[in-house]
C-alpha cells in the first residue's frame, strides 16, 4: 500500500483492516507527498507509524525501515 498526500483517513484505515483479513503482514510506502509542507521526514514517517497502531489497536505492531513501515497483526494483544 502506500500512503500520500491525503495521509491517514478512514478510507485508508478500513483499507488496512481489510487487508488484515487476508494477511499478517502488510507493507506501506510513505510517499514524498505524504509529508505535508515540511516534506517526508523520518519523523513523519514515525508520526504515520504510531498513529496507525492506536487506530489499528493492540494486536498490531510496526517497525519502520526507511520510508517503508511495516505493520504485523498478532493473535494476542501485544505491548
Amino acid at each position: 500500500m502506500q500512503l500520500g498526500k491525503n495521509g491517514l483517513t478512514e478510507n485508508f484505515i478500513q483499507t488496512l483492516k481489510s487487508n488484515f483479513e487476508k494477511n499478517d503482514t502488510v507493507r506501506i510506502s510513505v510517499l514524498k507527498s505524504a509529508g505535508g509542507e515540511e516534506g517526508r521526514t523520518k519523523l513523519t514517517a514515525k508520526k504515520f507509524s504510531e498513529e496507525m497502531l492506536n487506530k489499528l489497536g493492540k494486536n498490531y505492531t510496526a517497525k519502520l525501515i526507511g520510508f517503508k513501515i511495516v505493520l504485523k497483526k498478532w493473535r494476542k494483544a501485544r505491548r
